[in-house]
């Protein structure tokens, strides 16, 4: 991997570069899935949480949970859910728009003075692709794309994860990468292209 094709992982549609971390605990809450997919969710956050050397708490001051993960089936079921269009904004509005796209998935950030993530929202329209995915699948490639403030584009074109025999595993290069960007010497935030030639030589990337 090159420092071109870190860039294209946070160089937004566009055309603006952004990379963004997170700048407290991250305290996850789930929401639609049964008892025995909750720990598969949980522990891939904690997983990937852990990977890039970040904290988890058992609460947030200002919000009490700040990465909250909601499945549903339809997206009129979201404007239902109590006071979330209060964290939301806009949300009657995004939901019916996501519907007319036939999107399965929404990822909505929100960030601190310093531009550091500090809340997260992620939606996922079980429709018949996402159902289809193993959970530990499904759940490792979310907590993959809500560590970091990637690209509107980054995985389009490919999953951040991989095959290793049976399992599924993160491709080592995001690893990498994840690991780099929560390197306590760079900023929690930068729109400076040149930020991902420094992420490529702390990865080890470069060749």
């Amino acid at each position: 991997m090159q420092a071109g094709e870190v860039e294209a992982l946070f160089t937004r549609g566009d055309g603006g570069f952004l990379c963004a971390r997170w700048g407290r605990p991250i305290v996850p809450v789930v929401f639609g899935v049964d008892d025995a997919t909750l720990p598969v969710v949980k522990g891939a956050i904690e997983a990937v949480v852990a990977l890039a050397g970040h904290r988890m708490a058992e609460t947030d001051p200002e919000l009490g949970a700040n990465l909250m993960i909601f499945f549903f089936r339809d997206w009129a079921e979201l404007p239902d859910v109590p006071n979330l269009d209060r964290l939301v904004p806009g949300l009657a509005d995004l939901c019916a728009r996501l519907a007319a796209e036939g999107a399965n998935q929404y990822r909505a950030f929100r960030f601190d003075a310093s531009g550091a993530i500090r809340a997260a929202f992620v939606f996922l329209r079980m429709d018949d692709h996402l159902a289809a995915i193993p959970a530990e699948a499904l759940a490792l490639a979310q907590a993959v794309q809500v560590i970091l403030l990637w690209s509107d584009r980054a995985f389009a074109g490919g999953s951040p994860l991989a095959r290793a025999g049976e399992a599924v595993v993160l491709r080592p290069e995001i690893a990498a990468l994840i690991r780099a960007a929560y390197d306590p010497v760079l900023p929690a935030m930068t729109q400076d292209p040149s930020h991902a030639l420094r992420l490529a030589a702390r990865a080890g990337l470069l060749r």
